[in-house]
């Protein structure tokens, strides 16, 4: 029987020696790892700001409460969930008259990589 201890140890010595990436991250890749460069922020009135997040947020909400999302084999559903908080907290931000810039790149990012999965 193996003790917890060694367990433990192997554990460690594995997650060392082998390299750690995202599902669908490949070598090269940097679609969203920064997101920035959102053309949400190119908006000067936080009123359209804010319902053009909205309009993403719902979106996202639809696909990650769809069940042919939810059971696809493609990272739509995963994607989905990512936009709805990254557009959540956008939105909540702007409801505080407040623009985080690195909460909407997400949300239009994130709601881009969901859309591309669903092509």
């Amino acid at each position: 029987m193996i003790s917890a201890r060694k367990i433990l140890a192997m554990a460690a010595l594995l997650s060392v020696a082998l390299p750690v990436q995202a599902a669908d991250l490949g070598d090269g890749y940097n679609q969203c790892q920064l997101a920035t460069g959102s053309t949400l922020l190119s908006q000067t009135s936080n009123a359209a700001l804010t319902e053009d997040v909205v309009k993403l947020m719902n979106e996202a909400v639809s696909v990650a409460d769809d069940s042919q999302w939810i059971n696809s084999r493609r990272p739509a559903f995963t994607w989905a969930s990512e936009a709805k908080a990254a557009c959540g907290k956008a939105y909540g931000y702007l409801q505080a008259n407040y623009r985080d810039d690195d909460s909407i790149n997400k949300c239009e990012c994130f709601h881009t990589r969901m859309v591309q999965y669903m092509n």
